[in-house]
């Protein structure tokens, strides 16, 4: 008796159409994933290099009912100068105090403390945001 063969002999009539599927879904993929690094590479680059200045609040501490203090380091372009606005704010997160402070030192890094006057007892202070220039 003869065996009956089920599928066609290996290699003998080209790829079979879930190999040439499978091959057009690598490319695509392939390409999606090039695509896709290239756009977050983009955003990353716009986002770091639109920024002049970046600072953050190191700690804070409540003085009295009208003062609090923040710690703030400020990293920058050593001929940057410009300003950080911080706010203070109550228990119900109210704000009671903002000020800003400015700075026009000609180094890379600012560390200093800082005092804000507050209309009431503040618990926290916050880091609005900071902008090169006047």
């Amino acid at each position: 008796m003869a065996a009956v063969r089920e599928a066609l002999p290996e290699g003998r009539y080209g790829r079979s159409q879930d190999e040439r599927a499978d091959r057009k879904l690598k490319i695509i993929g392939s390409v999606l994933g090039v695509a896709f690094l290239a756009m977050v590479g983009w955003f990353g680059y716009d986002y770091v290099a639109g920024q002049d200045i970046s600072a953050e609040v190191i700690k804070s501490r409540i003085v009295s009912d009208g003062l609090a203090e923040a710690h703030l380091e400020v990293r920058k372009e050593q001929d940057a100068d410009g300003h950080c606005t911080l706010r203070a704010l109550s228990e119900d997160g109210g704000e009671v105090g903002r000020a800003d402070f400015r700075f026009d030192e000609r180094t890379g890094r600012i560390d200093e403390v800082v005092s804000l006057r507050t209309t009431s007892r503040a618990t926290a202070v916050e880091l609005k945001g900071c902008a090169a220039g006047g």
